[in-house]
């Protein structure tokens, strides 16, 4: 019996793809049993157009087969199967697919779509096999032909004894070597698992004998996101998230997709409850899982997620994206572009209906992933900050709870110019600082940020609804009579406040007296766009150069340690140093900044004692 040749082209290509188009070997057992399905689906055509068939879906199936002892495992299916001259043309040619061609004449819009486009996908089996057998008889044919090869050196094709129409695919599994091991091929409860994970929603049953079980069917054939919404529960979609080990809680709330239009896609995700404990390392992958027409082809898709959803879990089922031919990675094109927009839009919708609706559960899912909805806002130079500045929630000095940007900004007073906000590594810290002291006085809503993230974000967000956002801490808090009244108080007293600066050369830009101190007798205010909390966040960060707040030290002109100052200005100039330190190093303790010098501090404690 003479060997055939593969064309040269397809020779290459057959050797290209047993080493680098597929990056997992597994994938083989996927593609095999998707050739398979579209057997059966070209029956299910023909019957469509020919009155003498009849298509009875009980009697379709594909049977998988291992057999250790003899190193073997067959894929065996019910479908149209191939004559001689379909196996030459089918599998003499690589990458000339007999289901792209039968579906180019048999285009259907009734819901039965056929998988394989590319014609590679069998010779996926050379990555697991030495040597690769085909059966195949012809539906209306009464003579079966058998296909034989070992890969790129060639293939037979000859008559063969098969009595019933289909296809069994028998793979001679190759041995085991220090790298690769081959036996889990021929190991039922792995070949269920990978059959669970890519093939679990192909339409036929996919059988296989396992221990005492004969034709157990491993598959459920009807994905859930393709059965009608109004026949799920929640207990459902709950279940379909358990299954599918998306996260051990239970998700806050589900969107089910059905979208038709320029693109087509199905489409369910979820919205967890709880942060997945590596969310914020760099082990962590987000993505969904994307399916074409059933069949998994990735784990983790990125593109369908920007960053700041990245939270969401889920899958996408899509026959309008354009795959490349080993299926396992997306040619980047519009239609891709068009679901990752679409689900982006739904994701925002759900979370808006989730704060307006249901407070409660919106605070749960934003005590997990609102920092991520932050880092949104400041990344990408801001691009994301108005489609994600409604989402954001802040804790409020006047409702002692978190609230919306909106919410703050209905309730502002008409003379409020500014949303304040100040800043601390907790509420009770920042509730005591000395620079709230003038905002509160005035009966004007704090906004208190505790998160690391929290002012970056604002700073990129500028304003809301044409109302600026300003630090408590900040050279100007907007406030007319205080300012009148404390530029007086700096006239009078501008030779003592040069001096305190000048003592203070290098730590502070100036000394000055306060417009926001009511009891306390000094704080730290900033000028510029470095605040100081910015100031402590990024000095914290490695390899980070060190930068610093423009500090102004303020001085309460009401206080009764304004009096001893201007008492030692007039009569003892060391005891004004000395009263200057103190007083410095009392404001950086307040923001939480470290002393340059403690001993001296406690040193200068101790003078003031004696």
């Amino acid at each position: 019996m003479e060997k055939k040749q593969f064309q040269a082209e397809s020779k290459r290509l057959l050797e290209m793809m047993i080493n680098s188009i597929y990056t997992q070997k597994e994938i083989f057992l996927r593609e095999l049993i998707s050739n398979a399905s579209d057997a059966i689906d070209k029956i299910y055509y023909k019957a469509l157009t020919d009155s003498t068939l009849v298509f009875d879906q009980d009697h379709y199936y594909i049977k998988v087969t291992a057999d250790a002892e003899n190193r073997t495992l067959t894929i065996r299916d019910t479908g149209i199967g191939m004559t001689e001259e379909e196996l030459e043309a089918n599998l003499g040619v690589i990458a000339k697919s007999g289901s792209l061609a039968f579906k180019r004449e048999h285009e259907s819009k009734d819901g039965h779509d056929l998988i394989g486009q590319f014609g590679v996908g069998f010779y996926s089996a050379f990555m697991v096999a030495d040597e690769v057998i085909v059966r195949s008889r012809a539906l209306g044919s009464e003579r079966a032909y058998q296909w034989q090869s070992t890969g790129a050196e060639g293939y037979t094709i000859e008559p063969c004894d098969k009595q019933d129409v289909g296809t069994e695919i028998l793979l001679k599994i190759k041995e085991n070597t220090e790298d690769e091991n081959y036996d889990e091929y021929l190991e039922p409860y792995r070949l269920k698992a990978i059959i669970k994970k890519y093939s679990d929603f192909i339409r036929y049953p996919i059988k296989m004998d396992i221990a005492d079980q004969e034709d157990q069917t491993l598959n459920s054939m009807v994905p859930i996101w393709r059965k009608n919404k109004n026949e799920l529960t929640p207990a459902d979609y709950e279940n379909f998230y358990t299954e599918k080990h998306y996260g051990f809680d239970k998700p806050i709330k589900h969107i089910h997709l059905n979208v038709e239009g320029s693109v087509t896609y199905q489409a369910i995700l979820f919205i967890p409850e709880t942060i997945p404990f590596d969310y914020y390392s760099k082990e962590f992958e987000k993505g969904l899982e994307l399916y074409s027409n059933g069949v998994l082809i990735m784990d983790k898709c990125s593109d369908l997620l920007p960053d700041h959803f990245s939270f969401v879990k889920g899958m996408v089922d899509s026959d309008s994206l354009s795959l490349n031919i080993s299926r396992e990675l997306l040619q980047h094109d519009r239609q891709l572009k068009l679901i990752a927009k679409n689900i982006a839009g739904k994701i925002k919708s759900q979370l808006l209906s989730l704060l307006k609706d249901e407070r409660e559960q919106y605070e749960k899912f934003y005590n997990s992933f609102g920092r991520q909805l932050k880092f949104g806002v400041y990344s990408d130079f801001g691009a994301n900050k108005d489609a994600l500045q409604d989402l954001l929630l802040f804790h409020s000095s006047k409702e002692q709870k978190l609230v919306t940007l909106d919410e703050y900004v209905s309730r502002m007073p008409e003379d409020q110019k500014y949303i304040y906000y100040a800043t601390g590594d907790s509420i009770e810290r920042i509730e005591k600082l000395p620079q709230t002291e003038l905002v509160t006085d005035k009966g004007y809503e704090l906004l208190y940020f505790t998160d690391d993230i929290d002012e970056f974000a604002i700073k990129m967000l500028m304003t809301y609804k044409d109302k600026e956002f300003k630090n408590v801490s900040s050279g100007d808090l907007g406030i007319e009579e205080a300012e009148n009244q404390t530029q007086q108080e700096q006239q009078e007293n501008q030779e003592l406040f040069a001096y305190m600066t000048t003592q203070l050369s290098g730590k502070v830009t100036n000394v000055r007296a306060s417009k926001r101190l009511k009891k306390h007798p000094v704080c730290l205010s900033t000028e510029g766009d470095v605040t100081i909390e910015m100031e402590k966040i990024l000095n914290a960060m490695p390899n980070n150069p060190s930068v610093k707040a423009n500090k102004v030290l303020e001085i309460n002109p009401q206080h009764e340690v304004f009096h001893s100052l201007k008492a030692a200005f007039e009569n003892d100039k060391e005891k004004l140093n000395l009263y200057t330190a103190l007083l410095y190093n009392q404001a950086l303790l307040i923001e939480g900044l470290p002393l340059q010098d403690p001993v001296e501090f406690t040193n200068d404690i101790c003078k003031i004692m004696v």
